[in-house]
């Protein structure tokens, strides 16, 4: 479980050329598009900070080779008035039999808290086209997230569909700006659409902590699952953070083994967050954003023992 990773260091931050793309490259989120070339998704924001979803190609021998960039978004802001229209981020991104799913986290502003935000499905039938299933969130408000409910990593194991999401449930105001308080749940769905209005509380924030969330699961060869996550501090430590579980719903977090830490210089020199891994033919990958959730680009880790 000590597995050893070194930084491998910048990849890729948005230059202005394209309004959508105006700053930042929030939660990326890799995909194996072919042996050889990985998709990375991720929101590009535009001057006004609202996200939309495209992607960066890269070489699978040497993720530090960008290969393609995005001109248009893959999957766009609704409709004025509907659950996403002020911005998108990823969930997840993952082969269902013959389609591709993407979940997304879509923001929507309201009038007397800082935003809403709920999880949507988009699927296509390749990589670069996507369509809505509905114009409403397919994991929408309940009690036990008021303010949003939103699906950060998904399995699909035995035809079941299982899921790891934050809730918003409160906000907690720093230095005079409200921050959303949240923390990690799991459920299951049989066909992806649809989901109880309550979950299982998997991971709890810590005593010092406000929120913890952007779960990223993946399972071990050697058959446990682990996690990734990132959390924030009252004195705004926004930082990685693992933990290791034998059935995806008990947890024993694990931080001093989370690999990703601050640089002392460069992109990620303030912050190293969002990480999530990919394994391919050629080694196993940890991307992650760097300082200001991303607005200074991505980066990436490389795995040194291929365990």
């Amino acid at each position: 479980m000590n597995a050893k990773w070194i930084k491998k260091g910048f990849i890729f931050k948005p230059n202005g050329e394209r309004e959508w793309q105006n700053n930042s490259f929030l939660t990326p989120q890799p995909f194996l598009l072919t042996p050889e070339i990985i998709r990375v998704y991720g929101s590009f924001r535009d001057s006004a900070g609202v996200g939309r979803i495209g992607y960066v190609d890269l070489n699978a021998a040497n993720p530090s080779e960008v290969l393609a960039v995005s001109e248009t978004p893959v999957l766009d802001v609704g409709l004025p008035g509907r659950f996403d229209d002020n911005g998108v981020i990823l969930g997840d991104v993952l082969r269902v039999e013959d389609k591709i799913y993407m979940y997304y986290v879509a923001f929507q502003h309201v009038a007397k808290v800082k935003f809403y935000a709920f999880s949507g499905l988009a699927i296509g039938t390749d990589a670069s086209t996507f369509t809505k299933v509905k114009q409403t969130p397919v994991m929408d408000r309940s009690d036990e997230g008021v303010f949003g409910r939103c699906i950060h990593s998904v399995l699909f194991e035995n035809n079941i569909f299982k899921v790891w999401y934050s809730t918003i449930y409160d906000w907690k105001v720093i230095n005079g700006i409200p921050y959303p308080v949240y923390d990690i749940k799991y459920t299951e769905s049989s066909d992806g659409i649809h989901f109880p209005e309550k979950g299982i509380t998997v991971i709890q924030c810590a005593e010092n902590e406000y929120r913890i969330g952007r779960p990223k699961v993946n399972k071990h060869p050697d058959g446990y699952y682990e996690m990734r996550y990132t959390s924030d501090t009252v004195e705004k430590e926004y930082k990685a953070g693992y933990a290791i579980s034998q059935d995806g719903i008990k947890w024993k977090r694990c931080d001093e083994q989370r690999a990703l830490y601050r640089s002392n210089e460069g992109f990620d020199s303030e912050m190293a967050c969002y990480p999530v891994v990919l394994t391919t033919q050629y080694g196993k990958y940890m991307f992650y954003d760097g300082n200001g959730m991303g607005k200074t680009g991505f980066g990436y880790m490389e795995m040194l023992d291929k365990k």
